[in-house]
């Protein structure tokens, strides 16, 4: 018996004009110009980018004087990196550990609460009928239009009635507020949290607190993220302005000479990471005396 046999078709001269200018166009390894040139952008483009970070880690392994008298951007012959780390930890009594702690105490600790509470007063505004709730909701936008300039003094003086100046609460109390935070979070959570999640997770026995943090947080992570980053960059910057080096006294208030920021603390170990680096080259005692000073002439 004969078996039948599958008949297959053959490709038509369309289609084979086609295969031919695909093969001519990508050449014989498959990569057409276009996608070569493009491939060489983001090559050059990445290069650029991360020549900073391989210049800050060939520079950490140089002594100072190789800095200047050695290619910047290759290994001296002389590799210094442990002693330069040891010198860098260890020296004025481990002061550059204080610096970091305090930057991940005043990043992350004020943004961290910020975010939980910008977060719940954000889904009350959101899910919660009240008297006051769109007053409460304009006042929130209207403290998101005022500049931190202008809430510079106001909190110098609050804060130094209180005695708190010279404190971490100095720096962590107005990083915890964030009505940017509460703003977004209100959008967020009426457009993104369904009302029948919410009432289902009722019908099942959750509480308000137990509803809201294991259904609306969770549907919200994307608004938290945002409000945590945003909050982590003005914490650094209200630690660095409460703590400018630059001060001058008007009418024995403290100010900067770029009249920004106000001193909320003279001590050099309660610093933030970004703003003790730059002031790092003299001894910390020297500068610890040369603070004091100022600040004793806001009482004169």
């Amino acid at each position: 018996m004969s078996e039948p046999f599958a008949s297959v078709a053959s490709p038509t001269a369309r289609e084979l004009a086609t295969t031919e200018h695909a093969h001519r166009r990508l050449g014989p390894r498959g990569v057409s110009a276009s996608s070569l040139g493009a491939m060489t952008f983001l090559v050059v483009c990445a290069m650029y980018f991360l020549m900073p970070f391989s210049w800050l880690i060939v520079a950490a392994t140089k002594t100072q004087g190789d800095l200047y008298n050695t290619f910047g951007l290759w290994f001296s012959p002389h590799f210094n990196l442990f002693a330069n780390l040891q010198q860098l930890f260890m020296g004025d009594h481990s002061i550059f550990v204080h610096w970091l702690l305090n930057t991940l105490i005043y990043a992350g600790i004020g943004a961290g609460v910020g975010t939980v509470l910008a977060s719940i007063a954000g889904y009350a505004l959101a899910k919660f009928i009240f008297p006051g709730r769109n007053f409460v909701f304009s006042l929130v936008l209207g403290a998101v239009l005022v500049p931190t300039t202008a809430l510079a003094l106001p909190l110098f003086l609050l804060m130094s009635k209180v005695g708190l100046t010279n404190t971490y609460w100095s720096v962590l109390l107005p990083s915890m507020v964030s009505p940017f935070g509460v703003y977004l979070s209100r959008i967020y959570a009426a457009s993104s949290v369904p009302d029948e999640l919410l009432e289902a997770a009722r019908i099942d026995g959750a509480g308000e607190l137990r509803t809201f943090a294991t259904v609306a947080m969770r549907l919200m992570t994307p608004a938290l993220v945002t409000i945590f980053s945003s909050s982590v960059i003005c914490a650094s910057r209200r630690a660095a302005r409460s703590s400018g080096e630059n001060v001058v006294f008007i009418h024995g208030l403290p100010w900067t000479e770029a009249g920004e920021p106000v001193l909320l603390f003279s001590i050099i170990s309660s610093l933030p990471l970004d703003t003790a680096c730059p002031q790092s080259s003299a001894p910390v005692a020297l500068q610890e005396h040369a603070a004091n000073q100022q600040w004793n002439r806001r009482d004169q």
